[in-house]
């Protein structure tokens, strides 16, 4: 079933959205903290596009945040706060995990 959602929502998307999406995604790959990008984009690769509006907008907000705090928030070296306390950043965090883990890397997490 989800996947005829996505192929529905593709239907109704516009230029504007696929412009939004484009954009989250590069912002995501260049954040300038090689680190943060390498997090960041594979994960915008994966899941912007069946982001709902709000989901979009938190992301958006998260990517305004500096890039130290962001990677902090999600390695755990720092508490995220109550506004990107959220189940998307949780889903940012199994999936740093699970890539690091895909690669074989030890991230002591």
């Amino acid at each position: 079933m989800a996947p005829r959602a996505l192929y529905i929502r593709q239907l109704f998307m516009t230029i504007d959205d696929d412009a939004r999406l484009k954009k989250l995604r590069f912002r995501a790959w260049r954040r300038g903290f090689r680190e943060a990008d390498l997090i960041l984009g594979p994960f915008a690769d994966r899941h912007v596009p069946t982001f709902t509006a709000a989901e979009l907008d938190w992301f958006e907000a998260l990517l305004d945040e500096a890039d130290h705090d962001v990677y902090g928030w999600i390695i755990g070296t720092l508490p995220t706060p109550a506004a990107y306390d959220t189940d998307t950043m949780n889903a940012i965090k199994a999936f740093r995990l699970e890539v690091h883990a895909a690669r074989g890397d030890d991230v002591g997490g």
